[in-house]
């Protein structure tokens, strides 16, 4: 047989992304291109036998964190374990340029309180190598890495790199500040950024308690930088909002970005438990918007936002009591050993947690709403399944229960801790009412942040078994649909018109999945960051290949050594 081909994938039934039906085929790959699809006759170089497999697009996740990780490492796993071939990066509205150099420790300790990122990990990997945004560009455009990345410009170190001082303590910009932010949101876009983006939670908070620069700003600091995608005609808007606020408050700042910028706005949306019923009035203003031709999605997570909670992690329910502050340091086997000593539990089991950060607070004090993960995890239970019943029905308090839940498995115990989708009386994910409606977006991986507190990398993993194969009570979504969700819809959301779905011309960019040994893994806690530094891994099983710009990346999980993965500078073009 002619080896014709750089990769053949033979015999695959191939789901192509579009949402059409499957169809037996082969691909074949010349260079970083799919060239063939259909009956391939002539050889490969390389081929990957796909019979009884299924093919799709590689995953994009247009939420991630890697802003750092990228300039250190060059695999941005967890997303790579998981079929993801491209991310973009720079949300929230956090990052690490611009910045001058006596800016530097301060966006560290952002990204340590809103993203859960060891200081010392920062301060060891990042090179600081620029100080523009386009300086940054240029520090990325040197990286290889085992699947593309995007940047998108943050808010927070742009307000404080044209604000100075002024800008990390919330004062007002000058008219003269609004418009060097407008003038940098462009040249930013036109250096190849593929958006601006900004938070107005008040979760997104320094270390010691104060808010991110950019929650509190007024809304025309917010349209400077809408005004500056107009400027560039390019690039999109990404936004965490208050949801604190009436929806109607907050669709109204969404809609006049879009109408400031004319560009694609997409947003943070999940249920909440304050208002149960403010999805359905975001998604009719979601319905307006579109007729009025502005492009507004939510992104949405397709399992629970939730935070993960152990000894060997960042936060559990006695992790901000005065008297574990001692132990916080000690290793985990000496930990356990004082934690279960009758004084220790004593005093533990009295106090309260008391530390500035908020949020963590918030976290750690519903006693109500924990878990065990499990292995494999259960990302769905009941209410009534929490470890608080679990205690009443056995005449304990809840406390005490948790505090025994900590200790098992000599400490590895993972407890969980849904915060959002709740449905019913049940931790449902995004449901079939956000799931896949044409105003949202499959993302919030959140990868390269969160290293130990959130592991939610690997949703496709999740998908393509919870609401997909293992579906059984009418909740389920296609595969053809799902992988829709996962590929086409992510890289159009971006722009990203070269990838997302297999056609000759596309971008190599694929997945070879036994569906039947797709299996996700309980997270685990590894020490394997720079300083020794602790980050959460989550393995899945079934992924037979991943292949990213024509080069096999993956092989059964295990990463082949290829580094194909490069920046993206904005859009990208449909093949010719």
């Amino acid at each position: 047989m002619a080896r014709e081909f750089d990769l053949v994938i033979r015999g695959g039934t191939v789901v192509d992304g579009t949402g059409a039906e499957q169809v037996d085929a082969d691909v074949a790959v010349l260079g970083d291109r799919i060239v063939e699809v259909g009956t391939v006759t002539g050889g490969g170089r390389e081929e990957i036998d796909a019979a009884g497999a299924i093919v799709t697009p590689g995953f994009v996740d247009v939420h991630t964190h890697y802003d750092g990780q990228v300039t250190w490492e060059n695999r941005l796993s967890p997303s790579s374990n998981h079929g993801v071939t491209t991310v973009v990066m720079g949300n929230c509205g956090v990052g690490f340029a611009p910045a001058r150099a006596a800016e530097r420790p301060m966006m560290i300790s952002l990204m340590e309180g809103v993203e859960d990122i060891p200081e010392v990990v920062m301060a060891e990997g990042l090179p600081w190598n620029w100080e523009s945004f386009p300086d940054y560009l240029e520090a990325l455009a040197a990286r290889e890495a085992d699947i593309d990345f995007a940047a998108q410009l943050p808010h927070s170190p742009l307000r404080v790199y044209v604000m100075g001082k002024r800008g990390a303590e919330l004062e007002p910009p000058t008219t003269g500040d609004l418009a060097e932010m407008r003038r940098l949101t462009a040249q930013a876009i036109r250096a190849g950024a593929v958006g601006v983006s900004t938070s107005r939670t008040y979760a997104h908070r320094f270390t010691d308690g104060r808010p991110a620069p950019s929650i509190h700003t007024e809304d025309e600091e917010v349209l400077a930088l809408a005004d500056g995608l107009r400027d560039a005609g390019a690039g999109v808007f990404q936004m965490v909002p208050n949801t604190r606020l009436p929806v109607a408050e907050q669709y109204a700042l969404l809609h006049a970005i879009a109408r400031r910028s004319g560009r694609p706005v997409s947003f943070t949306f999940m249920q909440h438990e304050e208002q149960p019923g403010g999805w359905r009035e975001m998604l009719g203003h979601l319905d307006q918007a579109r007729a009025e031709g502005l492009a507004i999605r939510g992104q949405v997570l397709p399992r629970p936002t939730g935070a993960l909670l152990g000894l060997e992690l960042s936060l559990h329910p006695f992790a901000l009591n005065p008297s574990y502050a001692p132990l916080a340091g000690l290793p985990l086997a000496e930990k356990v050993a004082a934690l279960r000593e009758p004084q220790t539990r004593r005093r533990l089991l009295a106090e309260t947690p008391a530390h500035p950060h908020a949020f963590f607070t918030h976290i750690v004090s519903d006693l109500e709403r924990m878990f065990v993960l499990g292995d494999p995890p259960n990302y769905n239970p009941a209410a009534s399944d929490s470890i608080a019943a679990r205690a009443r029905a056995a005449g304990r308090s809840p406390a005490e229960e948790i505090y025994e839940a900590l200790l098992a498995r000599d400490g590895h115990e993972i407890l969980y801790r849904p915060l959002g989708n709740l449905v019913g009386a049940r931790f449902e994910g995004s449901g079939r009412d956000l799931l896949g409606h044409d105003l949202t977006v499959l993302a919030l991986g959140d990868g390269g942040a969160h290293y130990s507190t959130i592991c939610d990398a690997a949703y496709p993993t999740y998908l393509l078994t919870y609401w997909m194969r293992d579906a059984t009570d009418g909740r389920g979504v296609t595969l053809a649909h799902a992988v829709r969700l996962l590929t086409f819809e992510p890289a159009r959301a971006m722009g990203f018109a070269d990838r997302g779905r297999i056609a000759a011309g596309m971008r190599a960019d694929l997945n070879v999945l036994d569906l039947e040994r797709l299996h996700l893994h309980a997270p685990r806690a590894v020490y394997d960051l720079r300083a020794g530094g602790r980050r959460l891994v989550q393995r899945a099983d079934g992924y037979v290949a991943t292949v990213k710009s024509g080069a096999v990346t993956y092989r059964e999980g295990v990463h082949t050594g290829a580094l194909p993965g490069r920046l993206l500078r904005g859009a990208q073009s449909a093949p010719a």
